[in-house]
């Protein structure tokens, strides 16, 4: 199969034609981390196996996801991402390989790395080789304590307090840049916490809504490391998934913004999440021990305003708190059963 020029109206063909699709082969970095592991399954079935390309530094017990052809990839390393595009004829990448927040904190030279760097070497790839569009997440870590805590808009005061904040906005720049400089077409959305069934946590802030509703199926119990009061934005798997497609379907003509488009879809404290939980598993008890993770969520916003990306590319989320909790549990219960079958 032969490696297709991206003409003027790619964009559009791509988001309207699914045989079209069925010719791009595509790049996930960091395929097996929390967002990678369900977006990667997500863009096999869209592109077909064949054309998926999944990397990480290494594979995990379980395998590639779906099945997906692999090949170890450390995106810190400019030639091997360069080559790695170039070899497979990779037309769109989805790059997603970091280093999240909490974790970030206790190694800022690695965060600087493999957040910044990795990016660097990943929009010079897509440059050099001519990559038709790149998707690139930035994060509510983006914003900090200057930022207003609701509502916040668009376009507002960023200012981390975070290396890993830090990476986000100057990441979102450097999209930009390379968008007004070469005209690659780099697109991503600010991710509010990520809650998903299929991966652990990942060393993120918002870690304790995943490790919450594994602690009330395998122990009845669990310690949060954030207050009960602490009141974040979160965003479910199937959510963060059809806003990663979603954005990179949309008509170009339509963006105002390219990159780093605030997404909103639950708001809830970790008091209301364990109260959901219990409706469904009974006797559930949550005790709350604040530690360095809730300096972070308190430099967060509580709540986004996502009025761009509805009028720009339509989004709008499926999942609010009660329909989140009762999938994942379910999800979480069906896991369950086939491990202990």
């Amino acid at each position: 199969m032969g490696r297709f020029v991206p003409d003027v109206d790619y964009r559009n063909r791509f988001a309207r034609d699914r045989a079209f699709r069925k010719m791009t082969r595509v790049l996930i970095t960091g395929a097996f981390g929390q967002i990678g592991t369900e977006l990667a399954a997500a863009l096999g079935a869209r592109y077909g196996s064949d054309n998926m390309l999944a990397t990480g530094r290494s594979l995990p017990d379980g395998g590639s996801p779906e099945g997906l052809p692999f090949e170890p990839l450390d995106v810190t390393d400019a030639d091997a991402v360069l080559q790695t595009v170039k070899r497979h004829r990779i037309d769109v990448i989805y790059h997603l390989a970091a280093v999240l927040s909490a974790r970030g904190e206790k190694d800022p030279r690695m965060t600087w790395q493999v957040n910044m760097d990795g990016l660097r070497n990943v929009l010079e790839a897509a440059r050099r080789a001519t990559v038709a569009q790149v998707f690139w997440p930035s994060s509510i870590a983006a914003f900090g304590p200057d930022t207003p805590r609701d509502a916040v808009p668009q376009d507002t005061i960023m200012r981390p307090t975070t290396i890993y904040g830090v990476t986000k906005v100057a990441g979102e720049l450097l999209c930009d840049y390379y968008l007004q400089k070469y005209g690659l077409d780099v697109r991503g959305v600010r991710y509010p916490g990520v809650i998903s069934s299929a991966a652990p946590p990942g060393g993120g802030t918002t870690d304790y809504a995943v490790e919450m509703f594994h602690a009330a199926l395998e122990r009845g119990r669990y310690t949060c490391f954030v207050r009960e009061d602490c009141v974040l934005p979160l965003i479910y798997m199937p959510d963060c998934t059809r806003a990663a497609l979603g954005l990179m379907d949309a008509d170009t003509s339509r963006l105002t913004h390219r990159n780093g488009f605030n997404i909103s879809a639950m708001t809830f404290s970790a008091g209301e999440l364990a109260a959901e939980i219990r409706k469904h598993v009974p006797g559930f008890v949550c005790d709350y021990a604040p530690d360095e993770r809730q300096a972070i969520a308190d430099t967060w916003p509580r709540t986004l305003d996502d009025s761009a990306a509805r009028a720009e590319w339509d989004w709008q989320p499926e999942y609010d708190l009660p329909r989140m909790a009762a999938d994942m549990l379910a999800r979480l219960r069906e896991h369950q059963r086939r491990t202990a079958g």
